[in-house]
């Protein structure tokens, strides 16, 4: 039976071998030099083959990594189902909220470099900003309906509450109050608009919250990305490539695809239910001369072994063969729990929420966990993590030197279990 374990493990790795050569960092020989089973890791594989199998998911990605090696990476399914296209370890998927981090680091690279004051308003940096209102909903006494007044902030929103998503600002489809509604009517999604015409909009709405008061999720990031375009004097797309992109040697990663990449990006599959393809912005449209805006909260294209140059970076405190980008102290500040005690926390999801009571927060671009219970997904306190609204999935643990990353193109609604699952696997094939 031992042999037959070790012989199918073999195999297993022999197969991972072949798809990671060349993806970035170096491979660990063996699973188990770097205390991980390889037969378990084999579960991975299986559980999502499984899922892509009965059409649940068209296909995925799916890299981890310890101690700076990779021990699994494997390309499952269909990178376009209808097309028939085999999924690639290299193929292109739109992030999304996984843009955060990657901006939140552009800003405290600036802040290392004493060009940017985390203390300071936001409009020092973007005067647009200067004396914002709060957003309060009175009922009209006349009508008894919700009428929107409008209040003095009590404090200047700061660069900080930007990085924290405690800035008073909101994601306009993530609730239903009267600000809520104003954020979906005034079309802060538009994709022609540059990013200095987007915060110009963003100005003239009032908050929802007095900064400081609440974590919500927001569009907080994506002002972020025009404060780095101000203070480093040229476009916001340009300082993720120059600075952070091919320091890393992250080459499949940015606002835009070129014609040879066009044919690597990852497509969600056909809902049967309505026949159309859900969400993403149509390839056509992913190039240099179609984008005008550049989300930071969520903009950038990007492969797993990329992101995990990235998350690796991170986890060896700010620095990837001999580039260092940040200090391991400024790393330290952002996976740190940054969120007042007792401060208010709307609209959390699932696994992912900053909440005291998973025993999770947030840091400066991601959530981070806090403590072991109560909790039931395996992890460690000082773990940080974010998702994607496609489905894609990260997250970077320090205490045991390990990163994972989940690239899949779903519905967000659908990819919660997906996470959850790839956490359970890869901790249960942990061993050491």
């Amino acid at each position: 039976m031992n042999r037959k374990r070790n012989l199918i493990a073999t195999c297993l790795f022999v197969c991972w071998a072949s798809c990671i050569r060349s993806q970035g960092l170096p491979t660990s020989k063996r699973p188990e030099d770097v205390g991980f089973s390889a037969e378990r890791l084999g579960r991975i594989t299986k559980v999502f083959q499984a899922d892509i199998d009965k059409g649940a998911i068209p296909g995925a990605v799916l890299l981890v990594a310890r101690n700076g090696k990779l021990v699994y990476l494997q390309a499952l399914g269909f990178q376009d189902r209808e097309k028939h296209i085999p999924m690639k370890p290299n193929a292109i998927f739109r992030i999304a909220s996984m843009t955060k981090p990657i901006t939140s680091m552009a800003v405290m690279m600036l802040a290392e470099e004493g060009k940017i004051d985390l203390f300071v308003p936001v409009s020092q940096y973007l005067p647009e900003f200067k004396d914002l209102k709060v957003g309060i909903e009175k009922v009209d006494p006349g009508t008894g309906k919700p009428v929107l007044a409008l209040e003095n902030a009590q404090r200047p929103m700061t660069v900080e509450d930007l990085l924290r998503h405690t800035s008073g600002l909101v994601y306009g489809p993530f609730g239903t109050s009267l600000v809520h509604q104003a954020y979906q009517n005034a079309n802060l999604f538009d994709s022609s608009q540059t990013l200095a015409e987007f915060v110009t909009k963003l100005s003239k709405l009032p908050l929802a919250h007095q900064p400081g008061t609440a974590w919500e999720y927001s569009m907080s990031i994506d002002v972020l990305g025009r404060i780095v375009e101000v203070v480093s004097g040229i476009p916001f797309d340009r300082f993720v490539e120059e600075h952070i992109a091919k320091p890393l040697d992250m080459q499949d990663t940015g606002f835009y695809v070129s014609a040879t990449q066009s044919s690597r990006v990852a497509e969600l599959q056909v809902d049967p239910a309505t026949g159309k393809r859900p969400g993403g912005t149509p390839v056509a449209n992913l190039t240099k001369e179609k984008q005008s805006w550049f989300s930071g909260g969520g903009g950038l294209l990007s492969t797993a072994p990329d992101y995990a140059r990235f998350c690796q970076m991170l986890l060896n405190g700010g620095e990837l063969n001999g580039v260092r980008l940040l200090s391991p102290k400024t790393v330290a500040v952002m996976d740190s729990d940054q969120l007042p005690p007792g401060i208010t926390r709307i609209g959390g999801y699932e696994d992912l929420d900053p909440s005291p009571s998973i025993g999770q927060s947030f840091g400066l671009g991601f959530a981070v966990r806090t403590q072991v219970g109560p909790n039931p997904l395996p992890g460690s306190p000082g773990d940080f993590f974010w998702a994607g609204i496609y489905g894609t999935y990260f997250w970077v643990d320090p205490q045991k030197k390990l990163l994972a990353v989940m690239m899949v193109q779903m519905p967000f609604a659908q990819s919660g279990s997906y996470r959850r699952t790839l956490r359970e696997l890869v901790y249960g094939a942990l061993v050491d």
